[in-house]
Formats: C-alpha cells, sequence, structure tokens
C-alpha cells in the first residue's frame, strides 16, 4: 500500500522536480532559458511598438499625398484655391518642386553621359604648320578647339554605341562661326571578339595618329601629314577584331585587324558621291610587350592600305590642307574631275616606361579618270609624307617634354614640301581628365624660300591648351 502510494503520479512528479532544482547545474541552465525567454518577450514588445509607430506614419503620409498640390502638364503646382470666409483665392505654391529624374528608355544594361572641352590659344604665324600663310593665313586668337558631349551604352544582347556630337569653332564653316555637328554615331556588335561588326559615322581604320583619341594625343594638333591623306570620318561599316582573344588570351593584342567600306566623301553627308565606295584596311601587330630595364615596354606596328574612286566635286583633304596655291599656302582640295586614289601607310609605337617613340610614314596616288568622255581636268599627284615623335616624362606621370618632327610634299609642283619642328611641354594635372599643354611650332616652306617673291618662308606659332574631361 505504501508502495503503491509512493509509486502514484502526483509524487513522481514532484520527486522529479525536486531532483531538478535541487541539482545546481539544472538550476542554472532553468534560469538561463528563463532570462532568454525574457528577452524574446521585451523583443517582441519593442517590434510591436516600432510597427505601430510605421503604421502612424503611413496614414500621416496617405492623407499629406491625399492633399498635395496638383501638377500641371509641366510638372509644375498648381496654385491652391483657399478661402477667406468671403471670397475664394488662388494662393501660390512656395512647396520645392518634386526631384526630377532621368532613366534610359531601352533595356541598356550601362548608359554613359560624357565629354570634353579644348580651349585654344594660338598666336603668331597661326596654323602655318598646317599651310595657312600667305593667302590663306589666319590671325591671332582664343579658340574653342573641341566642346564635345557623348552618350555611350552597352545591351545585354552584346551591341555597343556611341553618340557625339561637338560645339567646336570650325574654320570655314558658318561664316567661322561656332556650328553644331555630329562626329561619332555608331553601334557595334561584340558578341565574337574576333569578328566584330561596326555601322555609322566613325574614323576609318587608316593612320595611327588619326586614330588616337584628340584627348590622348601628346601634342596639340595633329601633323600635316596626317591632315593631309588620311579619310577622318566616314560613315560605312566594317568588320574588325582580335583573332587570337579566346585561342591565345595572353596575347590578345598580338593581332588586330579591319576591313571596311565607306561612302569616302566625308561626315555628315546624306548622299553618296557616286555609286562606288571608298575600301580601308588596317593591321595592327604588337610582337612585343613585357620588361626593359625594369620598366614595363611594348613595340606596336600598323599597316593601311585605302582605295577610292571619286567623282568631281568631292573634297579628298578633309582637314583642309591637301591643294597648293599660287603663293605655296595649302587650302582643300575639292577634285575638278573623276579619279581613282590609293593611299597606304606604316607606322611603329615604340613605349619604355616614361619613353615614347612613334613614327609614321603615309602616301597616296590620285590618278584622273576619263567618265563619259570628260577629262578628269588635273595632272596626277602622289602627295606624301612623315613624322617622327619622341616623348619623355620628366616627372612622371606629371611634366611630360615632346619633340616632333614632321614633313609633308603634296607633289603638285616643284619644291612645295613643308617641314614642322614641334617643341612642346605637357603637365597633367589629373591625367588627361585635366591637362595643359604648351608648344613652340617652328614651319618653313621649300616652295617659298624658292621663289623669294612671295614673301616669308619661316613661320612661328606659340600654341596652349586647356583640357577638362567629364
Amino acid at each position: 500500500m505504501i508502495i503503491a502510494k509512493l509509486l502514484s503520479p502526483a509524487p513522481v512528479a514532484g520527486l522529479i522536480a525536486f531532483l531538478l532544482l535541487s541539482s545546481p547545474g539544472l538550476r542554472a541552465q532553468a534560469d538561463s532559458e528563463s532570462e532568454r525567454l525574457g528577452k524574446l518577450e521585451r523583443a517582441v514588445d519593442q517590434l510591436q511598438k516600432r510597427n505601430a509607430e510605421l503604421e502612424d506614419e503611413v496614414r500621416g503620409l496617405k492623407k499629406r499625398l491625399a492633399a498635395g498640390a496638383e501638377v500641371d502638364a509641366n510638372g509644375n503646382q498648381k496654385a491652391k484655391t483657399v478661402s477667406d470666409g468671403k471670397t475664394l483665392l488662388e494662393k501660390p505654391i512656395t512647396d520645392e518642386k518634386p526631384p526630377v529624374f532621368v532613366v534610359q528608355g531601352g533595356p541598356e544594361i550601362k548608359l554613359t553621359l560624357g565629354g570634353f572641352i579644348q580651349a585654344n590659344f594660338e598666336g603668331g604665324d597661326v596654323s602655318a604648320f598646317e599651310g595657312r600663310f600667305g593667302q590663306t593665313a589666319l590671325k591671332d586668337r582664343f579658340r574653342l578647339r573641341r566642346a564635345r558631349i557623348n552618350l555611350t551604352g552597352e545591351f545585354a544582347e552584346q551591341f555597343d554605341f556611341k553618340m557625339e556630337g561637338d560645339f567646336e569653332n570650325s574654320d570655314g564653316l558658318n561664316s567661322n562661326r561656332t556650328a553644331f555637328e555630329a562626329t561619332d554615331i555608331w553601334a557595334n556588335w561584340h558578341r565574337y571578339p574576333e569578328a566584330q561588326i561596326k555601322v555609322g559615322q566613325y574614323k576609318a581604320p587608316f593612320g595611327l595618329e588619326q586614330l588616337t583619341p584628340d584627348t590622348q594625343l601628346f601634342v596639340i594638333e595633329r601633323g600635316l601629314p596626317t591632315g593631309a591623306i588620311t579619310p577622318e570620318r566616314q560613315i560605312g561599316v566594317e568588320l574588325w577584331g582580335q583573332p587570337f582573344t579566346n585561342v591565345w588570351p595572353e596575347q590578345k593584342d598580338l593581332l588586330t585587324y579591319h576591313v571596311g567600306i565607306f561612302n569616302g566623301n566625308g561626315r555628315n553627308t546624306t548622299l553618296n558621291d557616286n555609286n562606288n565606295f571608298m575600301s580601308v584596311a588596317r593591321l595592327e601587330l604588337m610582337p612585343f610587350k613585357g620588361k626593359i630595364f625594369g620598366q614595363d615596354a611594348s613595340l606596336k606596328l600598323g599597316g593601311d592600305f585605302l582605295n577610292s574612286r571619286d567623282d568631281a566635286g568631292t573634297n579628298i583633304s578633309q582637314s583642309l590642307t591637301l591643294k597648293v596655291n599660287s603663293d605655296g599656302s595649302l587650302s582643300p582640295y575639292t577634285l575638278p574631275g573623276a579619279d581613282e586614289r590609293n593611299a597606304w601607310s606604316f607606322d611603329a609605337w615604340l613605349n619604355i616606361g616614361p619613353f615614347d617613340l612613334i613614327g609614321e610614314y603615309l602616301a597616296e596616288d590620285v590618278d584622273g579618270r576619263t567618265v563619259a568622255g570628260h577629262p578628269p581636268g588635273f595632272s596626277d599627284f602622289d602627295p606624301s609624307g612623315w613624322y617622327i615623335q619622341a616623348s619623355y616624362f620628366i616627372l612622371p606621370k606629371k611634366l611630360q617634354g615632346v619633340v616632333k618632327w614632321e614633313a609633308l610634299e603634296p607633289d603638285q609642283v616643284d619644291d612645295d614640301n613643308i617641314h614642322s619642328l614641334v617643341l612642346g611641354v605637357n603637365y597633367y594635372i589629373h591625367g588627361d581628365t585635366i591637362k595643359l599643354m604648351a608648344e613652340y611650332i617652328h614651319t618653313w616652306s621649300r616652295f617659298r624660300e624658292a621663289r623669294p617673291q612671295f614673301g616669308d618662308d619661316n613661320f612661328d606659332e606659340v600654341l596652349m591648351r586647356l583640357q577638362v574631361m567629364f
């Protein structure tokens, strides 16, 4: 009987509880569980309180929005109508306008707005190095050389694009007033790095100096040979790529090719001059990229070819500097009759740390052709030119000295060579983003040297530039 009572449920439960509470370790564990439960209860209370506060804020915000000012079609707040107890009055709104934001209209995965400004001071024999002397001479001036704004983007479908316009002060356009015009407008399909397709308006792939971006040149202006012979911007399409990108990734820059066809009569033109197209090809090699004397070093080689059949009235010197005038100065060469042109060039760029050595040779055959019985109206000529340029960072990545020697032979009359020597210094305030440039350019004309009756044959100019990118 006694044993049965001891084994009944109530006494057994009490005994178990007594044993648990009498054990120090078990007592501590129970206390710890109790504390955790208390903390959880307090946290739940705080969350409930904060939730109630947020609900009050949301209700208040909804009331303010419901009573907010109306907005007209232009996004401006309309005047509120209030009452003074007798009449209805319109009370002007003094609150700040809602913030304005811009989003892309298409499915671009990347969209970048940028641009740059290049402001020049040009003094002395301005642009004499381009053949601007005698009857084509220019006066001292401040010049907004380039003021560009551009938009670039990329799509998930392996397309990228660029749209750019320029507010530059262009010589010979709109009575020498500022003119806005398109520069680069193109789209590029880059699904396969070995074979990309680019279409639109951009620089035809011909000439190292011409293809070097305006903001990355070591001299203020491109040389006369580049301006006279390279085709500059054209409208067309090209196939280009780097064949070793996937098969030999560490040597992807070893070979780059470009092959394209273009209208051949310049940029921002809606019509082609004829039913023929300009064919352009460029091949770039980088046979060496490594270390020399412990400095990063590379050697880059390039070659170009161009063929074009042009009709009368086509300007074949996009930089306005190829036709030899009676006094030896140069001006745009607009064809008096049809022609066929073949041009080629070779270039090399050696870089060893702070030192760069660049050279390029360019040549062209301009041969007249008879069309429908009409003779070309000019004699064949073969312009050619070259330059060699060396630069060195006196202060690493800050102060750079540059020297350049160049020559052009238009080959239209005897002794029509023009030579120039450039001495310059560049100060990189913040890389190419903010840069100051200053140059002295000495130019001499063989034509005028052989014909002193036309006046001076040596010319001097000072150029300075401020460049700001954004």
